[in-house]
């Protein structure tokens, strides 16, 4: 059974960072594209990053370039999204997805399969 778990959300100030996890359960990491997502209020669910299961590659959204990284612990099976420079639009629900699509970009919300519960990231000051 595939389980995708988030954490490390929180309230941050304009500038500050945050690290965001996704532990992976019924299946490795770099076995499926995953990636990570974004659901600001009022507006629709927003790839940010992705790894892609053909070369354990990153690709970044324009939002997330620069200031966003993606990374996999395959030992902890775990995905992760270190946020640096955030601003108050970064803030929204966030989400690790996987079985999608990562090969110029991120894929659709509707092309991947799973999902976890999502975490709030708030940045204000």
């Amino acid at each position: 059974q595939v389980q995708l778990v988030e954490s490390g959300g929180g309230v941050v100030q304009p500038g500050g960072s945050l690290r965001l996890s996704c532990a992976v359960s019924g299946f490795k990491v770099g076995d499926y594209a995953i990636a990570w997502f974004r659901q600001a209020p009022g507006r629709e669910r927003e790839g940010l990053a992705c790894i892609s299961s053909y070369d354990g590659k990153p690709r970044y959204e324009d939002s997330a370039k620069g200031r966003f990284t993606i990374s996999a612990d395959k030992a902890e099976n775990t995905l992760y999204l270190q946020m640096d420079g955030l601003k108050p639009d970064d803030t929204g629900v966030y989400f690790c997805a996987a079985n999608g699509y990562c090969v110029v970009d991120v894929a659709p919300a509707s092309e991947f399969d799973y999902w976890g519960q999502g975490t709030r990231v708030t940045v204000s000051s």
